[in-house]
């Protein structure tokens, strides 16, 4: 859920950024898994850097993008302007430089080791509540209280 949070703010501050320009001295350096499902760039680019890529928005990019789930940009290499889409689940780094500020992802294949990590933690935990006596339910002597006894009136 936070990351999912952290890769709104990066989508906010892409979106402020198509709509407004950059203010003064910021600029942005997006690094993201090349071979990530929904990355469309060029091949030879794909070829150059077959698993991570960074870019930066600064003076020169046009056409920003901004939708729910991913950004599109033109920019310039070897003096010919190419048009990348990049999903925001691809991103691993976004920086501003200017401010000191920077958040760091995990990459898809550390999401996916950290999802079966979580899940096999889940598997255990059941597990060891399966062979857990019960606990005491409603009729058996606990007490259910209603949060309202505790809110100011």
């Amino acid at each position: 859920m936070v990351e999912s949070a952290l890769r709104g703010v990066v989508r906010e501050a892409l979106a402020h950024v198509a709509e407004k320009g950059l203010p003064s001295e910021h600029h942005f350096y997006l690094t993201f898994v090349t071979n990530h499902r929904g990355v469309a760039i060029p091949e030879y680019l794909r070829q150059k850097y077959p698993q991570e890529m960074t870019i930066v928005l600064q003076h020169q990019f046009f056409g920003l993008e901004v939708c729910e789930d991913r950004f599109s940009v033109s920019l310039s290499f070897s003096s010919k302007t190419e048009r990348l889409v990049i999903p925001l689940a691809a991103i691993t780094t976004f920086a501003d430089p200017s401010v000191n500020f920077a958040l760091q992802f995990q990459s898809a294949k550390e999401a996916a080791e950290a999802e079966e990590a979580e899940a096999a933690a889940e598997t255990q935990e059941e597990a060891a509540e399966a062979a857990a006596p019960a606990e005491p339910g409603p009729g058996d002597g606990a007490k259910v209280v209603a949060l309202d006894a505790f809110r100011k009136k």
